[in-house]
């Protein structure tokens, strides 16, 4: 299982990735600019924006620019040490992210198989390394959000821990019966994203640091570390994991039948 709240948790699975893969793997994506909306002359789509990829048949909503802060939200007495300090963050460039965490029949698609225990075309894709993750975003002509990107999106404007009642919008310990859950069957945040808490935690393209990184605008974290950070809780969490700040690490070649993730799309 993936690590959980202090350093000294266990977590599932062995670290024997290769340094110069790890340091490949590390890079963003050759014009990753590309898939987010840059200050061109073309006027930027409005929030509520959405578009289907046409390489796994997904839906992607626009994040348009903005700032928030990141970290523990306030009031939240749940926080973690490695939430701390919250800082403003500035994302200057929109992106496209899956409206849904990426299906079992779009992983299918696009990869040609399926490493989920819970097995249901439109049950999230679980099971599943950061090196599959990166590599079926590419494969859509996308990548991994950052995760400035990914708590900028799952929160959607809001500040507390959570973007609405934790059972109207996760599937978590008390009401997922112990297994993931179809997409989209909970209720949406403002970005019209389903399930950026809860069913599955996802995967990040950032390399996980203890305090959060210095950068403010647009950051990408270190440029290599052991773990990958993980985001959002999921079907097995209890709910002081299903919060907006909370960040989970794992290498990135385990995996766990609680991981899933959703791309940036170009």
């Amino acid at each position: 299982m993936y690590i959980r709240g202090a350093m000294n948790r266990r977590c599932r699975g062995q670290w024997c990735v290769r340094l110069a893969c790890l340091a490949a793997a590390a890079t963003w994506p050759f014009g990753a600019v590309a898939f987010q909306h840059g200050a061109g002359n073309a006027a930027a789509p409005e929030v509520g924006a959405s578009k289907m990829n046409p390489r796994d048949g997904l839906r992607y909503m626009w994040i348009p620019p903005g700032s928030f802060i990141q970290g523990c939200s306030p009031g939240d007495k749940k926080c973690y040490e490695d939430e701390t300090p919250t800082q403003k963050i500035t994302l200057t460039r929109g992106f496209w992210l899956g409206q849904t965490e990426v299906t079992q029949a779009a992983f299918q698609l696009v990869m040609e198989y399926n490493p989920s225990i819970f097995e249901g075309a439109n049950l999230p894709v679980e099971s599943v390394t950061w090196i599959e993750a990166d590599a079926y975003c590419r494969k859509i002509g996308g990548r991994l959000p950052s995760e400035a990107e990914w708590e900028y999106a799952a929160r959607a404007g809001t500040t507390g821990a959570r973007y609405g009642n934790l059972d109207d919008i996760a599937w978590y310990w008390n009401n997922s019966n112990f297994m993931s859950h179809p997409v989209a069957q909970k209720k949406p945040n403002a970005f019209g994203l389903y399930d950026m808490l809860g069913n599955v935690v996802e995967w990040t393209h950032s390399w996980y640091w203890v305090q959060h990184n210095v950068e403010t605008i647009n950051p990408t974290g270190p440029s290599i570390a052991e773990y990958k950070s993980l985001r959002g809780g999921g079907w097995w969490d209890e709910p002081d994991l299903v919060r907006a700040s909370y960040r989970g690490r794992i290498e990135p070649d385990s995996e766990d039948y609680n991981i899933g993730l959703r791309c940036v799309s170009e």
